[in-house]
């Protein structure tokens, strides 16, 4: 029951943000899109920043979740590549789409939540490099090759229709990276 609850105020954070964004937010801003009082939701989280945070470490939880499936999984390297940074790019497309003020959700250079944003990342480049030093590549070395892919999800965000995009880049990419 805690545990549902805990998912209601991450969610009314969530529309909290997407329509007033971090800095305007407030716990009665939150409290409010729960339909709970204030003082109710200081027994879940601390303070907004606490709220936030809890909030960006699960929509990055859930996006490595899908990463370590793909790199896991028994596909062919290829595959298992654009499975990873197609959980990079979900997670963009998703905090980009709705509102302005959601895509500060994914800003690493802020002080609240940059770690997350920065941990998420170095993640997914030691995923990446799992994969091709298992499988092998055939010029650059395996961290190298994971810069190489992750530099092209973060080039295909600044385009229209990304994930249009992403299969035959990635493909491509690894496909250029792999060794045979």
């Amino acid at each position: 029951m805690e545990g549902d609850r805990l998912t209601q105020i991450l969610e009314g954070t969530y529309e909290c943000l997407a329509r007033y964004g971090v800095r305007r937010t407030t716990m009665d801003d939150i409290a409010g899109a729960v339909g709970i009082s204030r003082s109710a939701l200081y027994q879940y989280v601390s303070n907004k920043d606490d709220a936030v945070r809890r909030l960006v470490r699960c929509l990055h939880d859930r996006a490595l979740e899908r990463a370590r499936a793909a790199a896991e999984s028994a596909d062919p390297p290829v595959q298992r590549v654009r499975g990873v940074l197609d959980a990079k790019l979900a997670l963009f497309l998703e905090l980009s789409g709705e509102s302005p003020h959601t895509g500060e959700l994914l800003d690493a250079k802020t002080r609240l939540f940059g770690d997350i944003c920065r941990d998420f990342t170095a993640e997914l480049r030691e995923l990446l490099a799992g994969v091709f030093a298992e499988a092998g590549t055939a010029e650059v070395e395996p961290g190298e090759a994971a810069d190489i892919c992750l530099a092209l999800v973060i080039g295909l965000e600044s385009v229209s229709e990304p994930e249009r995009l992403l299969g035959p880049a990635a493909d491509a990419v690894a496909a250029g990276l792999l060794r045979g």
